[in-house]
């Protein structure tokens, strides 16, 4: 397999926790997307959106990072990052897509571009754009996680999951741009206990070998 994916990419890091989790090795071929590498004909030959990551796996080339992961998770099925029965992984989805689709979408660096080359945006007003969203977007996650019976030492039980993968790359965008986190216990304690394992600490950010 081969990973092309952007150091710096919380949907990229996701692939990344997935394919550590589940022990599997891969080329790792960075796409450096503030050089706007990501536009170039090399990669473009191989992906229609342009955006990372993207995963080749034989002759499939694969992309957006959930889908990568159900279809890691289906062709390599131990340990599994949708356990349980329909509702267990129904509420594990919905905890990646309240991550991944309120809130990733809104400050990815395409958005950000926007804001300040195309609406004008000063340098603070982009930042409080990014972290109103992220904070109040944290916030809808910690209601979902905290109290609930089946929040466990993670996300949904005592076993890293999908909802795990998507939450961890998050944080680090938070703490990057100064979010407040404080109102988020329950997500941090998570976190904290994420980062304990191997899978999340050797594929974050700053251990990427495409890392500056």
């Amino acid at each position: 397999m081969k990973l092309y994916n952007y150091f710096r990419s919380s949907a990229s890091y996701r692939v990344r926790i997935a394919l550590a989790l589940k022990d599997l090795d891969y080329e790792y071929a960075p796409v450096h997307l503030v050089k706007n590498e990501q536009f170039g004909e090399s990669y473009a030959a191989v992906s229609a959106s342009r955006l990372v990551p993207l995963l080749k796996d034989g002759d499939r080339l694969l992309t957006q990072s959930l889908a990568i992961i159900e279809y890691l998770d289906e062709t390599h099925p131990e340990p599994p990052l949708l356990p349980g029965d329909a509702a267990a992984r129904a509420r594990i989805r919905a905890l990646s897509f309240d991550i991944a689709c309120e809130i990733h979408p809104l400050n990815n660096l395409r958005v950000l571009r926007y804001l300040v080359h195309d609406l004008k945006l000063s340098e603070d007003d982009k930042n409080r754009w990014y972290r109103h969203w992220v904070e109040t977007g944290l916030e809808t996650v910690e209601r979902q996680l905290a109290g609930h019976p089946a929040t466990g030492r993670f996300c949904h039980g005592d076993a890293p999951t999908l909802a795990d993968i998507t939450l961890v790359p998050q944080i680090f965008n938070a703490q990057r741009l100064d979010c407040r986190l404080d109102h988020v216990p329950t997500v941090m304690r998570v976190f904290a206990e994420c980062m304990r394992l191997d899978a999340f600490t050797k594929t974050q950010p700053s251990a990427c070998p495409d890392a500056s």
